[in-house]
């Protein structure tokens, strides 16, 4: 039977073709949907842009009493890690002007511009860092926070934070109108203010952990920014400035190129470094949580990273063998690239710590209980003590106190027990019988309690060393 569906050779070639020709359509319409929804040329405006961030780079009057209000308010939210303080402060701080004009004067190669911008950005960090130092030092609080020991160790995450929050207020800023919502997260983001506070901090606390990382943070934060808004407006093409000496020109363009780089080359470095030390704590982490947590056998009690040495110092609790000591070390080898330059220290290993505590503490429990027996026995003592002086007191015998204390021990089901001579008459004569009222706990059945006193009866005469005693 023959197939009819079969193609010729003409007609497969020509769907081919047809299947092309969809194909480049579909790829033309997407690249175009896509130019359109990304292209930001459009509705750029260029020289409203240059003049709102040279406007914006100005530092005085009213902006300066802003920015002192506002890091006051940040380094109140430092001084009690209150997050929501700390953003508060930073929608309100005027820090982003300077900055932007440093990125858009490099690329615009303005040189009157980027001196203004540098010097009010100077003067920007002097005031927020002499207003946080006057604030830390007359405050009663000064231990420190996890929101100021968090602005001391710039991570991986706030140079990117840095590069896509500059690159997001640039963009916000050329587009025609302000985008004020963008402009405020972006300051959120980027996070200026709180280092220039942990600077304050540290200078008045005088701990140079404190100062010198958050400046580090901060000019971290503040290359990026200005790097990224240099970026933008090369891609967006803002109009050069134009000198008419054409000497001048050149000269100018040279002199602001060489500032470019020198801003760019440390920003490359300062990002490879903080990359490499993220991948370093994240080796580091893996490695402590993969080969030591997950062993039963190893009890790791402390844990130093030394950077510029490369060492990693581990303390353990326990003895560890020469053979865990090489598989650590080969671990660390095979499967943590960012580790192979570290050098692994092992504290606490060649003492076994972890057996001398455990025997201290089964020695001390030892010793308290016998204590404890040591007290019981005085406590017991000082009681018959008592009742002792009390009887001579009550002039009680003290046969009768040593007879009470046994019987209770041997009868516990005995409440109280009472002892008396009675005058006893048969109107002929008069005799003394010893005679005992006893009480017991539970009402018992008529046998079950002349058993029990039966019992009690033959107890009371053997201890009193009777003849006859009569309970009742």
């Amino acid at each position: 039977m023959i197939d009819e569906t079969k193609l010729t050779p003409e007609e497969e070639k020509a769907s081919t073709v047809n299947v092309k020709k969809d194909a480049k359509g579909l790829l033309k319409s997407v690249s175009t949907f896509l130019s359109e929804l990304l292209d930001i040329r459009g509705e750029t405006d260029k020289d409203q842009t240059i003049d709102d961030i040279k406007k914006d780079i100005a530092f005085k009057g009213h902006t300066a009493w802003i920015l002192i209000f506002a890091v006051f308010i940040a380094s109140i939210g430092l001084n009690v890690s209150s997050t929501a303080v700390v953003i508060g402060a930073m929608l309100i701080s005027p820090l982003m002007g300077p900055i932007l004009g440093v990125g858009l004067s490099l690329a615009i190669y303005d040189l009157d511009t980027l001196k203004r911008s540098l010097v009010n950005l100077g003067v920007m960090v002097g005031l927020s860092v002499f207003t946080a130092w006057l604030y830390f030092t007359v405050s009663p609080l000064t231990e420190e926070t996890p929101e100021l020991v968090a602005r001391t160790a710039p991570t991986i995450l706030d140079v990117l934070i840095a590069i896509f929050g500059g690159l997001a207020l640039i963009v916000a800023r050329s587009k025609k109108g302000t985008m004020a919502s963008v402009i405020f997260g972006v300051a959120i983001a980027t996070a200026l203010m709180p280092p220039l506070c942990t600077v304050g901090y540290g200078l008045a606390e005088g701990d140079p952990k404190f100062y010198l990382g958050g400046l580090y943070l901060f000019t971290i934060n503040t290359i990026f920014i200005a790097l990224a808004t240099f970026v933008v407006a090369k891609i967006l093409a803002f109009p050069l400035v134009k000198y008419a000496n054409e000497s001048k020109r050149n000269k100018i363009k040279w002199t602001v190129t060489a500032i470019a780089l020198l801003a760019i080359v440390p920003a490359i470095i300062t990002f490879i470094s903080v990359l490499e030390k993220s991948n370093q704590d994240r080796d580091i982490r893996n490695f402590i949580k993969n080969e030591i947590e997950s062993n039963e056998e190893l009890f790791l009690s402390k844990q130093d990273v030394d950077y510029l040495k490369k060492t990693l110092t581990l303390t353990f609790l326990n003895e560890l063998s020469d053979a865990t000591l090489a598989d650590l070390e080969n671990e660390k080898k095979t499967g943590y690239d960012y580790l192979k330059e570290f050098k692994l220290k092992f504290k606490g290993n060649k003492i076994k710590s972890f057996d001398l505590i455990s025997d201290a503490y089964q020695d001390a429990l030892k010793r308290i209980d016998e204590k404890n027996n040591v007290i019981s026995g005085l406590q017991g003592t000082i009681e018959s003590l008592k009742l002792e002086l009390k009887a001579k007191d009550q002039e009680v015998p003290l046969d009768f106190l040593r007879i009470s204390k046994d019987t209770k021990i041997h009868f516990g089901d005995l409440k109280s027990i009472s002892f008396s001579n009675e005058l006893q008459s048969n109107f002929k004569k008069i005799d003394t019988i010893p005679t005992a009222r006893a009480i017991w706990k539970l009402q018992l059945n008529d046998s079950l309690s002349l058993i029990r006193q039966n019992e009690l009866t033959l107890w009371l005469e053997k201890q009193m060393k009777l003849d006859t005693i009569y309970v009742k």
